[in-house]
């Protein structure tokens, strides 16, 4: 027998009024600040571009979704919060989660989502990748005269049986080794690895496959890897030389670093006896280690502190002083485990279940995208705002989780938005900003 009737509760009483909750509303939503998405992925053509570089192998006439609308519903459902696709169950009835994606009807069930994820192959990977570079491309007005390519890698914690899991020592649990590559803020790369090879392997062919587009895009562009330690192999800074790439990356201490570095190692230590303050010397030594073939610039950070000594060594191929270099650019690359932060905990680029390889890479790319709407609408849209420099979840809870009663028919669709949304002011000017293209 059907149940015709809403559940309600009833919470304790205000004064002699009586308080009763049910969901019963009707058309009301909570993310009509999703049309956002829908706006910055106008704007950049994001989606548009991913759905005609991946390959649909359906049988278009048996087909009742288009690649198109399971690729939004996928990547604005992350952006919005939700990561499972369970989530779609009730989240495909949301009037605004409709229009957000342009479909006038119930968009796809978990089930075909699900179908979906689990066609995707290494062609599909290799497509999504290329959408990526070509947008980061398209988003510079003029010829830039310097790229700064931030590389880094990360565990991907796992808890199933999935394809190519395996235990890492150093994260003591198993998990898949993601490769990410980020130019500012901008993501190129999100690249899923198995966790039992070195932290840089394909790093440099990676790192070729770029240099050789934006080349061929901006022939006179200085580029410049920078990365830690993890990423100092011979093949990596022979392959830059040899390609007129500049690098400033770290290198893990040992005895004969430490040795080159004495004097001003011994000096910071002197002067923090006398002032009882932290000390930091900074210089260049040259170092050559056996695989390189000839020595290479290392700046020296020594440091001295409470704690002791704590020397850091950084091989460079830029030229200057190297307070400035260390300082100035080289710790700069912190702000991308920032960025990384916001794909994995803000972005879901973790939930990575699916048992297939392929699909586990395919749904760490649906969150690089999703990430690429919300950096976009930071990018374009917040600029001179208190958001300017707001994380993903930030952005997230102020500009798209918004009450709002929907209703349509043959000729609008309007959202009644909550009065007491507290962010009116910057809602309209996001919006304005990303309508003028």
């Amino acid at each position: 027998m059907p149940k015709c009737t809403t559940e309600q509760f009833e919470f304790p009483g205000l004064k002699r009024r009586k308080i009763i909750a049910q969901f019963s509303g009707g058309a009301i939503t909570s993310d009509a600040g999703g049309m956002l998405l829908r706006q910055i992925d106008r704007r950049l053509g994001l989606t548009t571009s991913l759905a005609e570089a991946i390959k649909d192998s359906r049988r278009e006439k048996s087909c009742d979704h288009s690649l198109l609308s399971l690729l939004r519903q996928r990547i604005y459902g992350l952006a919005l919060g939700y990561e499972d696709l369970n989530d779609h169950q009730t989240l495909r009835n949301d009037p605004a989660f409709q229009t957000a994606i342009e479909q006038d009807h119930e968009p796809a069930s978990p089930s075909t989502l699900c179908r979906f994820e689990n066609r995707a192959d290494r062609q599909t990977a290799w497509a999504m990748h290329q959408v990526l570079v070509e947008k980061f491309i398209a988003s510079k007005t003029a010829a830039p005269s310097e790229l700064i390519l931030d590389f880094d890698a990360t565990d991907d914690r796992v808890h199933g049986q999935q394809e190519g899991r395996f235990f890492h020592g150093y994260y003591d649990h198993y998990c898949f080794l993601p490769l990410y590559v980020f130019c500012g803020e901008q993501l190129l790369v999100s690249y899923l690895r198995p966790s039992k090879i070195d932290g840089a392997k394909h790093s440099w062919a990676i790192l070729s496959l770029l240099v050789k587009r934006f080349r061929q895009q901006w022939p006179d562009v200085k580029i410049i890897i920078r990365a830690d330690s993890g990423f100092c192999r011979h093949r990596m800074l022979t392959w830059c030389e040899r390609n007129s790439v500049d690098y400033i990356i770290g290198i893990a201490k040992n005895k004969r670093l430490r040795e080159a570095g004495a004097s001003l190692i011994e000096q910071a230590q002197e002067n923090f006896e006398v002032s009882q303050e932290k000390q930091r010397l900074f210089g260049w030594i040259g170092y050559g280690a056996k695989s390189w073939g000839h020595e290479k610039q290392i700046i020296v950070k020594a440091e001295h502190g409470m704690k002791g000594s704590n020397p850091r060594f950084v091989v460079c191929s830029l030229t200057g002083e190297a307070q400035h270099l260390y300082d100035s650019l080289y710790c700069a690359r912190g702000d991308m485990e920032n960025r990384i932060k916001e794909q994995q905990l803000c972005l879901f680029a973790d939930r990575t279940s699916c048992h297939a390889w392929y699909s586990n890479q395919f749904r760490l790319l649906l969150s690089s995208f999703a990430y690429s709407l919300i950096e976009g609408i930071r990018r374009l849209a917040l600029q001179g705002t208190d958001l300017a420099r707001a994380q993903c979840s930030t952005i997230r809870l102020k500009l798209f989780k918004i009450g709002a009663v929907i209703t349509r028919n043959t000729r609008r669709i309007r959202f009644l938005m909550s009065s007491s949304y507290p962010y009116q002011e910057i809602f309209y000017k996001i919006a304005r900003r990303l309508c003028q293209h």
